[in-house]
């Protein structure tokens, strides 16, 4: 009986000892983790300038709006087609947007007084070919350009930048960002009302 006993001892404490060796995540890697922030707002004229695409302007804007919406932006945010030489739909080499978007900043000390603070998630992002959706190879240079022109206004961390863009072909050109971005929580599902029995 009591080589039974110290086996039983013996397994009990090594499951004890393992439980506490496994490191656990901290409350802020969890996803619902908050962070108050503040909602700062943005306007920009964005100037495409590339050698491999050629935009309309509106098709310049709807390709950065999706941008501002993936990399954390507030829902509202808008990019309309700037003022082109050419008509609605089609490729204009000095294609441009004119955006105005809201950003989440963490709130601090040099917050101003009656700015109402929000609750903020770092959301991970990743954009690359087909990440959003409509996004493809041939964004590439877009790509770089929001990168290095627009992002800067988000608040991010933990930024891999792998993004290549071969001039003048698809081939060989690579979409590969990746960070954390402070945004708006994600919105809760909506559940239907529920249905009285029979109906």
């Amino acid at each position: 009986m009591s080589s039974r006993w110290k086996s039983a001892a013996i397994i009990i404490g090594s499951a004890l000892l393992t439980s506490l060796l496994i490191p656990r995540a901290s409350f802020a890697d969890e996803p619902s983790a908050r962070e108050p922030g503040v909602w700062q707002k943005h306007e920009y004229s964005f100037v495409f300038m590339g050698f491999t695409s050629t935009y309309s302007c509106d098709g310049l804007a709807d390709k950065i709006k999706l941008l501002l919406i993936a990399a954390g932006a507030r829902q509202d945010a808008k990019s309309q087609p700037g003022a082109c030489a050419n008509g609605f739909g089609r490729p204009d080499k000095f294609a441009r947007a004119s955006l105005t978007f809201y950003t989440l900043a963490p709130s601090g000390a040099d917050t101003p007084s009656g700015t109402k603070p929000v609750d903020g998630v770092w959301r991970p992002v990743s954009i690359a070919d087909r990440s959003p959706r409509d996004l493809h190879t041939g964004d590439c240079e877009l790509v770089e350009q929001f990168r290095n022109n627009v992002l800067p206004m988000f608040t991010t961390r933990n930024v891999e930048d792998h993004t290549t863009c071969v001039p003048h072909q698809d081939s060989g050109s690579l979409i590969s960002l990746r960070f954390e971005s402070l945004a708006a929580p994600p919105r809760a599902p909506q559940t239907p009302p529920a249905q009285p029995d029979g109906k």
